[in-house]
Formats: C-alpha cells, sequence, structure tokens
C-alpha cells in the first residue's frame, strides 16, 4: 500500500518538476533570443496584447466555472444541511427511546449497580475494542461471569448511544440532545452498529432473553411515549406497531440500517469544503491572472524590463503544460476518491 502511494506521488511530482524546468529553460532561451536579436523583442512586445487577450479569455472562463460550481455547492450544502436536520431530530427521538428503556425497571435486579459501579468508567465502545488492548477492565468484563445472560452488553450498548461525547464515562441525569452530534460518537455508533442489539435480544434472541428483559414493567405511560416518538421517526413504518419486543427489535434495525449510517453521509456532506478540482482550477486561475494578465499589462504601461514579459510567457507556457500533463490524471483521481 505504502509502494502504491510512493508511486502515485512520484507521479504527482514528475510533471511540475517538468513543468519549472520548462519555465527556467524559456526563460533562458527567450532572454537569449532577445539578447541575439533585438528585433525579437519588438515581436514579443507585439504579441503582448494577444497573450493578454488569450490570458485573461481562459481566467474568465474559469472564474465563470467556478462561480457557478459554488452556486450549485452552496445549493446542495444546504440541502444536506437541511437533510442533517431532519435525521437529527429523528436520532433524537430514538435516544429518547433509549433513555426511557434505560432508565426502565425491565432489567434484572442488580444489573444497572453492576455495569455502573463494579466496572464504572466501561463504556460500550472498551468492550467492543478490547482487543487494542486499551482497557483492561473492558477484559475483565468480558471475562466475569454473572448472571445477567449477557443483557449487560445491552445496557452498555445503550448507555453508548446516550453519550455525546466520546469522554464521557458517566452518563448524566439530564441527557444532552445537542443541534448536531458530534462526528467522533456518530462515527462510533455506525462502526460498532449501535442499536442493533434492540434487534439482537428483542428479535433475533429474544426467546433466549425474554426472561431477562422485562418489558412489562416498563411504566404504560413510557410504553405510549415510546410509541409516539417511533411515530415521529417514522410513521409509516411504524403505523401498526405495538409496545413489544417485535417492535423494539424493527426500531432496532431502522436506526441501525437508516438513521445512524444517514446521519454520519449528511454530516460528511454538510461539512465538506471546496472540493479539490475548484481548488487546482483556482490556483489556475490565480496563476493566469497574474502572470498572463497583471505582469504583461504592467509591462506595457510601466515600462518595465523585459525581462518581466519573458517571466510572464515563460511561466504561463509551463503552466499549460503543467496542466495538460497532470488534469486527465486529477479527473481520474477525484472521480475514484
Amino acid at each position: 500500500m505504502k509502494k502504491k502511494t510512493l508511486v502515485r506521488d512520484i507521479y504527482a511530482v514528475i510533471p511540475m518538476v517538468f513543468s519549472g524546468v520548462l519555465c527556467i529553460a524559456l526563460i533562458f532561451l527567450l532572454r537569449e533570443k532577445v539578447i541575439a536579436s533585438p528585433e525579437f523583442l519588438v515581436q514579443l512586445s507585439g504579441l503582448t496584447t494577444l497573450f493578454i487577450g488569450i490570458s485573461g479569455f481562459t481566467a474568465a472562463l474559469i472564474m465563470i466555472y467556478l462561480a457557478v460550481a459554488t452556486l450549485r455547492l452552496k445549493t446542495s450544502k444546504n440541502l444536506a444541511i437541511d437533510h442533517l436536520s431532519g435525521i437529527t431530530q429523528k436520532m433524537h427521538y430514538f435516544r429518547n427511546i433509549i433513555e426511557l428503556l434505560y432508565r426502565s425497571k425491565m432489567w434484572m435486579p442488580g444489573l444497572k449497580e453492576y455495569v455502573d459501579d463494579e466496572f464504572e468508567g466501561l463504556t460500550f465502545f472498551d468492550v467492543k475494542e478490547f482487543y487494542k488492548g486499551k482497557s483492561k477492565l473492558a477484559i475483565e468484563f468480558l471475562e466475569e461471569n454473572n448472571s445477567f445472560e449477557d443483557t449487560e452488553n445491552l445496557y452498555l450498548e445503550m448507555k453508548s448511544l446516550l453519550m455525546t461525547n466520546l469522554r464521557d464515562k458517566r452518563i448524566p441525569e439530564t441527557i444532552a440532545y445537542p443541534n448536531s452530534y458530534k462526528k467522533e460518537i456518530v462515527a462510533k455508533w455506525l462502526e460498532h452498529k449501535c442499536g442493533s442489539g434492540l434487534w439482537y435480544f428483542f428479535g433475533y434472541k429474544f426467546a433466549i432473553f425474554k426472561d431477562f428483559l422485562d418489558l412489562e414493567a416498563v411504566f404504560e405511560r413510557h410504553q405510549e411515549k415510546i410509541m409516539l416518538l417511533a411515530n415521529s421517526i417514522d410513521s409509516q413504518h411504524f403505523e401498526d406497531s405495538s409496545f413489544n419486543e417485535v417492535f423494539l427489535a424493527r426500531l432496532g434495525e431502522y436506526m441501525n440500517k437508516e438513521v445512524v449510517p444517514k446521519l454520519f453521509q449528511f454530516q460528511d456532506n454538510a461539512a465538506k469544503g471546496l472540493p479539490a478540482i475548484m481548488r487546482y482550477l483556482y490556483a489556475i486561475f490565480l496563476a493566469m491572472v497574474i502572470f498572463g494578465v497583471l505582469l504583461p499589462l504592467f509591462f506595457l504601461l510601466f515600462a518595465l524590463p523585459v525581462l518581466t514579459i519573458i517571466v510572464s510567457f515563460s511561466f504561463v507556457v509551463s503552466t499549460i503544460f503543467f496542466i495538460a500533463t497532470t488534469f486527465y490524471q486529477f479527473l481520474t483521481k477525484e472521480i475514484s476518491g
């Protein structure tokens, strides 16, 4: 992998080196030509106006493209922000449901104290990433024998969904529902499929866990609130649902497949800056304006030394060479990236 990256870097540097060499060579050759033939300076000066026109026209086309692309990017970003707002609200509703379940009495006696006190500071992410060796507590947790039949893992998973920061070790009394979730925590939810525990414990393996998760212990008013929240998430998907293990399994599957991935995606889209292609074109635009328009113009207006127009011609020609040798490669990289 490192070898491929090195090869790509070399391919990117080679055109730049050749362009630099071409620029220096042109400066040297044109300067020698002017010294050897004074008539060439007259020809060069005569071409300056045409050179300014071509460079200015090229720069104008790039500027128009950048302006249009910026407007499109702004529209796309606004759309992504709108989507992000909607999906964030769905995440709020889901976390509200999780909070009600987390604080309910459906857990086996002693489970909360076991997790919160004996393994204080342990997070679901620590347990899922025990193989990294960063948390001895996670290894102890996995090696511990208890009578909770793995429901402690579901409890930890719910705690992770109530976190808003990876540094959180305890769940506060008042759960935070931020305007936007930190990308780091969303990435962890996505990586470890947080929410799928509902599907696993209440769907796929409910026959095993039904004696250890007492849904009847969830207050009736909380059951009603949970159903209202679920319908706020997706009224069509949960239209005919009632509070039971089937509903919770569907909810976990829906959140794991529909909400958390989209939350991560829309966050990524909303946070994107200028695409590399636009930065690339802006650099070309800047080079064309400075060396293709301004320098030749100053040469004509202020009778600057002949070296000015020589540098201008050489730089623009080498820039065109650089574009010709890298643009296809750049587009390919953008599409594949």
